[in-house]
């Protein structure tokens, strides 16, 4: 199990990754939205704001998001770490459940190209 900073450590290469980005993904990851990532085997919940094509202004906190957030995922830690180090592929993981993403129709249709 990974622990809540290797969490956040992951968190913030994602937004690394996105802030590299070009073409549909970047396009995908300039939306202004609120996120949370619920870590379910950590019972902890990152919340920031996907803005300018990186997460920013990232709190954690313990339990359940306390807001409904934008976009919302759910993963177990190792399950996060592994879609960002490129070892666990996002439709997959989301295929089976392991991996839960909610959020607007629209926002959906834009996240696709990210995922």
């Amino acid at each position: 199990m990974a622990n809540a900073e290797e969490c956040r450590e992951a968190l913030e290469q994602l937004s690394r990754n996105m802030a590299k980005s070009t073409g549909d993904v970047r396009t995908a990851a300039s939306l202004d939205r609120s996120l949370s990532c619920r870590i379910t085997d950590l019972d902890l919940t990152f919340a920031g704001q996907l803005r300018d094509g990186r997460i920013q202004d990232v709190v954690a906190a313990p339990g359940a998001p306390v807001g409904k957030a934008d976009i919302r995922l759910t993963m177990s830690s190792d399950d996060l770490v592994a879609l960002v180090g490129g070892r666990l592929n996002f439709a997959s993981a989301w295929a089976s459940g392991r991996v839960r993403l909610e959020a607007g129709f629209r926002d959906l249709l834009r996240l696709r190209t990210l995922l």
